[in-house]
C-alpha cells in the first residue's frame, strides 16, 4: 500500500520523483525504489512524507483508508481559513 500511496500523492502534486527526492534530501533512485516496493522509507521519511503531503502516516501506511488532512504545520489563522474553504466546498456540492 505504501508504494502506491507515495506515487499517488506525488502525482497529485505534479511532482517528479526528482522533485520529491529534493524535498526529502534523498536520491531520486530512493524515491523510485519506494514507489516500486523494492525498499521502504525509514520511519523518519514516512513522517516527513506525511508532513509534505499533509496526510496522516496511517493513511500512507494503509492503516487508514480515509485521507486525513494534517494541519499541525499551520498557524491557527490558516487552519480557520482551511475550515472555511472546506465548508464552502461542502455547501456548494450539496446545491448541485
Amino acid at each position: 500500500m505504501l508504494p502506491e500511496r507515495i506515487k499517488e500523492l506525488r502525482l497529485q502534486r505534479e511532482w517528479s520523483q526528482a522533485e520529491l527526492a529534493r524535498r526529502l534530501n534523498v536520491t531520486r533512485s530512493s524515491v523510485n525504489a519506494w514507489e516500486m516496493g523494492i525498499s521502504a522509507p525509514t520511519t523518519q521519511y514516512v513522517v516527513e512524507l506525511a508532513g509534505l503531503f499533509h496526510v496522516s502516516s496511517d493513511y500512507l501506511l494503509g492503516i487508514s483508508r480515509e485521507k486525513q488532512l494534517n494541519l499541525s504545520q499551520f498557524q491557527e489563522e490558516e487552519v480557520q481559513l482551511i475550515y472555511h474553504l472546506i465548508d464552502y466546498f461542502v455547501s456548494h456540492r450539496k446545491e448541485k
